[in-house]
This record gives C-alpha cells, structure tokens and sequence, in this order.
C-alpha cells in the first residue's frame, strides 16, 4: 500500500473514531494508530527495561467505559543510541490489574528524517489490535501515554 492510501485510510480512521465518541459509542477517545515500520518482529522478551535514560508509563483503559485492560500485552521496539534496530531494543510488558505499565529504554534517537519514537503493539482479548508510536518530547527523560484500545 502507497503512503497517500495509508494517509488517506488513517485520515478516515480518525474520522470514524471521532464519530464514534460524538455518538456515545465510545466514553474514552481510542488511541490513534501509527505506522508499524519495517522493523516489528513477533515474540519480543517479556522484560521492563532495554536501556536507561527514557521512561514510558501508562494505562490500558477500554475505549467503550475507560476501564482497565489488565494483562494487554505490550510490545515495544526502538532504535537504539546508534540508529539502529536490534533484539536488544525489543521489550514487551503485561499491563497489571489496574492496566498500568512501565517500560525504561534508552532516550530514542533521531534518525534519516524520522523524529525520536518508540514503537508500541498492545493486544488484548476481545479488542483490537493496536498499533502506535510515542514521540518522547525534546529533553524530556520521561512520558505518559494511554493506550486506549477498541473493543471488537
């Protein structure tokens, strides 16, 4: 798929959620998805920590009432401080009872014409998949980031 048809296809996408949470459907607004990137590999190693510098924190809440979603399993992937992408920079996590997680790496680095992100994968039974990114804000060593999942 081109890039202008998955710019078009996100462009809807958020139009639909945004109908969705007008309409009531929704009392929580759905995390918005991102890019997979060419670098997603299955099976990452259950471990909190890739690195020191950054740290990612946040909740898996139900779109549909906000509630948590424990146990959604939490898949992350970054460049590491060269650039590059390796097994030692992939890292998932399972959201506690609460939906709270917590994940340390090292700050994401700029890269070619990308800016500073962390790939995330969130899947749950009975939602949908998610697929994201978070962008660490400039000289910030730490951020919050709820991943709002969609009921199927």
């Amino acid at each position: 798929m081109n890039k202008e048809r998955i710019m078009l296809a996100a462009v809807m996408l958020v139009f639909m959620i945004s109908d969705a949470v007008i309409a009531g459907q929704f009392k929580c607004a759905p995390t918005p998805g991102d890019s997979e990137g060419p670098f997603y590999k299955p099976n990452a190693p259950l471990r909190s920590s890739v690195g020191k510098g950054y740290l990612l924190s946040g909740t898996t809440m139900s779109a549909k009432d906000c509630s948590a979603v424990a146990g959604a399993k939490i898949e992350f992937w970054l460049a590491g401080p060269d650039g590059s992408y390796d097994d030692a920079h992939r890292a998932a996590v399972l959201a506690d009872e609460s939906g709270a997680y917590r994940f340390e790496c090292n700050v994401p680095p700029k890269y070619t014409s990308r800016p500073p992100h962390v790939h995330i994968r969130v899947t749950a039974e009975n939602f949908e998949t998610l697929i994201t990114q978070h962008y660490p804000k400039s000289g910030t060593s730490e951020g919050t980031f709820p991943l709002v999942l969609i009921p199927r």
